[in-house]
């Protein structure tokens, strides 16, 4: 199928996460997206160990790599030419880093009114802005780890969810401003950040906060919406099981003869029973430790109640929906070995969004590129002897 954004040329000034998924997503959606590293040994989250080691293959994939010595001043003027031909530029360098080059905004829009630019933060304007920050300085300040680790015992969640989501609201932005572009013929400069990302994270909880006059507690220790939503231990494996409204718990109590449970007034309603959760989570757990994993499993698909295996990452290689056709991704590691990680979590006309482009090695398409700015063959050599490029 067509992509919806082919067409739209992206340059990419970004490392780790933040600006990395952002162009993943606009790659996968049919951009062609550049991404320039450091001559050499290129973008450092090549080389990050143990929790960092997946980032580079999993952001990467459909973009094509440019390397180049952006210390350099004819790098600099490779780069205001590339960028003169582009319809956006992401960058999450450090606040004013790309300004000093003579790649911020400003530089930038004088020679191409029409270009989007997008930055990606720690914070958006305010008192903060010139801060560093990572996603975990982010969950700390802004409350998630709180809300996410038992009492007094902050604990950053198990994913990089601000960097993640901070690159989806840049795409956000970007397409919003592409849309925008077509009515008025101009770009404009767009942000994202991790702080603000993080504080609609919590956004939640602050409204609790207000609605209900108390403090949210963290998620180990808070009053749950629901009295039946939460993981119980089972005869082989825990597990996660849900009765949320009083019509699945009329369901859930006649699939197990419950019927004591079911006749009990005090847990008529779902709100009778979150005030009787106390109660009644031991009895519930009592019930289900004898029994196996797989029958409350298929007992609660056929009564369509929600119920969950508590599942470690990599056991999702081997999971039945994920390895269905165009679920996910396959590309290849700087050893050779390939991998399949998860596509993004869309379907367009009812297809999934694929790999066109493998996650690249440093420099793959320089000289492509260069050729496509209109260098002559002997122009890219002496760039590349020069160290200029790569």
């Amino acid at each position: 199928m067509t992509l919806p954004l082919a067409g739209i040329k992206v340059i990419e000034f970004s490392h780790m996460v933040m600006g990395p998924s952002c162009g993943l997503i606009l790659g996968d959606l049919g951009a062609d997206v550049i991404k320039v590293e450091p001559l050499g040994a290129g973008d450092n989250t090549r080389r990050i160990p143990g929790s960092g080691a997946g980032f580079f293959p999993t952001f990467n994939r459909n973009k094509r790599s440019l390397a180049a010595d952006l210390k350099s001043p004819k790098a600099i003027e490779v780069m205001r030419k590339l960028v003169a031909t582009a319809d956006v530029v992401i960058e999450n360098f450090r606040p004013g880093a790309l300004d000093k080059m003579g790649l911020g905004y400003e530089a930038l829009c004088a020679g191409n009114p029409r270009l989007i630019y997008c930055s990606l933060k720690g914070f958006l304007s305010g008192p903060y802005e010139h801060r560093a920050a990572l996603d975990e300085v982010v969950q700390m300040m802004g409350g998630l780890a709180y809300m996410t680790g038992p009492p007094g015992r902050p604990l950053r969640a198990g994913a990089p969810v601000n960097d993640m989501m901070g690159g989806m609201f840049a795409t956000i932005a970007i397409m919003a401003a592409v849309i925008e572009r077509g009515r008025t013929g101009r770009g404009q400069l767009v942000k994202s950040a991790l702080f603000e990302n993080n504080a609609w994270l919590v956004a939640p909880h602050m409204a609790q906060y207000v609605v209900t006059g108390k403090a949210a507690d963290p998620m180990p220790a808070r009053i749950s919406a629901w009295a039946v939503y939460d993981v119980f231990e089972t005869a082989d494996d825990p597990m996660f099981l849900g009765v949320v409204t009083d019509t699945q718990w009329e369901i859930f109590c006649k699939e197990f003869a419950l019927t004591d449970l079911l006749a009990d007034p005090s847990f008529s309603t779902n709100a009778k029973r979150v005030a009787e959760r106390e109660r009644l989570m031991p009895l519930l757990r009592d019930f289900f430790k004898p029994l196996t994993r797989a029958e409350i499993s298929r007992r609660f698909e056929r009564i369509g109640l929600p119920y969950a295996p508590v599942t470690r990452p990599h056991d999702l290689f081997d999971d039945p929906h994920l390895t269905q056709a165009g679920a996910m991704v396959e590309v290849t590691l700087d050893d050779g070995k390939t991998m399949a990680i998860p596509a993004l979590p869309i379907e367009m006309d009812g297809q999934r969004l694929g790999r066109r482009l493998d996650v690249p090695r440093v420099g793959e398409h320089t000289k492509e590129i260069a050729r496509e700015l209109g260098f002559s063959a002997e122009e890219v050599e002496r760039l590349i002897e020069e160290k200029v490029i790569g």
